[in-house]
C-alpha cells in the first residue's frame, strides 16, 4: 500500500509508465507485466514476451465478467438473448473501437511499419491482454470491478446493442434475397504478413464487387467487408 502511495504522489519513471496510469486510472503493481500485454507479436516474437497469452486470458476474465453482469441485468431473459449480447459486447470490432477511445494505440507497441496491422484489430485484442494483466496484479474481483467502470458502464449501451445486427453477412444475405440479386464473398488475396495468413475478401453483388475487407481469417475479412457493403448501399439506414 505505502509503494502504491509513493509511486501516486512521484512523477512516473517515463513517459510509457505515465500514459499506462492515465488509461488504468491507478499505478500498476508490475510494470513489465504490462508491457507484455501491451506488447505485439510483431515486435516480439517469444510467447513470453507478446501479449497473446495474456490476450487468451483476459478473453476468458472479460468473457466472465459479461456474463455476470448480463445475468443479474436481464433475470427474465433466456441463454439464446445473453449469449447474443455477450456476443455483442466482446466482439472484435466493438473492443477495438473501445481501446482506441481509450487511448491503447498511444502505448502498444507493435511494427507501426507494417501496414496491414493498421486494418487489423490488434487494439482489441491489446485490451484483453490488458485485461490478463490487470486480473494477474490486482486480482479478479478488482479486475471485475475495472471493467465496469471502464468498459461497460462508458462505452456498452445496452439499449442500443439490443438493436445492433452484428452478423453483417446475414443482413447482406437478407436484403440480396429479398431483392433477387447474387451475392458472393471472394477471395481476392492471400499473403503472409509476419508470419500470418492476410486475407482480402469481397462483397461481390451480381458480379460487381461492391466492398472489400481484409483480416488475418476469412470469417472476419467477410465480416468487414459486408459492414462495408451493407454502409455502402444503405441497407437499414
Amino acid at each position: 500500500m505505502m509503494r502504491n502511495l509513493i509511486r501516486q504522489i512521484l512523477p512516473a519513471s517515463n513517459k510509457f509508465e505515465s500514459n499506462l496510469r492515465n488509461v488504468l486510472g491507478y499505478s500498476p503493481g508490475d510494470i513489465q507485466l504490462y508491457k507484455t500485454a501491451l506488447s505485439h507479436r510483431s515486435v516480439k516474437e517469444g510467447s513470453d514476451q507478446n501479449n497473446e497469452r495474456l490476450e487468451f486470458l483476459g478473453d476468458a476474465v472479460l468473457s466472465s465478467v459479461v456474463a455476470d453482469y448480463l445475468f443479474k441485468k436481464y433475470p427474465y431473459k433466456g441463454e439464446g438473448f445473453l449469449t447474443e449480447m455477450r456476443s455483442k459486447m466482446v466482439n472484435r470490432a466493438t473492443l477495438n473501437d473501445i481501446a482506441l477511445k481509450m487511448g491503447l494505440k498511444k502505448i502498444t507497441l507493435y511494427n507501426k511499419g507494417d501496414n496491414s496491422l493498421k486494418i487489423s484489430q490488434i487494439f482489441g485484442n491489446t485490451l484483453e491482454a490488458l485485461l490478463g494483466a490487470i486480473y494477474l496484479d490486482l486480482g479478479y474481483n478488482k479486475t471485475k470491478r475495472w471493467i465496469n467502470k471502464n468498459i461497460i458502464i462508458p462505452h456498452l449501451y445496452m439499449d442500443d446493442l439490443e438493436l445492433l445486427e452484428i452478423n453483417h453477412k446475414n443482413k447482406l444475405y437478407g436484403w440480396a434475397n429479398k431483392n433477387g440479386k447474387v451475392l458472393e464473398f471472394e477471395t481476392l488475396d492471400e499473403r503472409i504478413e509476419n508470419g500470418r495468413r492476410l486475407f482480402t475478401i469481397a462483397a461481390v453483388v451480381d458480379g460487381e464487387t461492391i466492398a472489400q475487407g481484409k483480416a488475418f481469417n476469412k470469417k472476419d475479412a467477410s465480416q468487414i467487408a459486408a459492414q462495408a457493403a451493407v454502409e455502402k448501399l444503405g441497407i437499414g439506414a
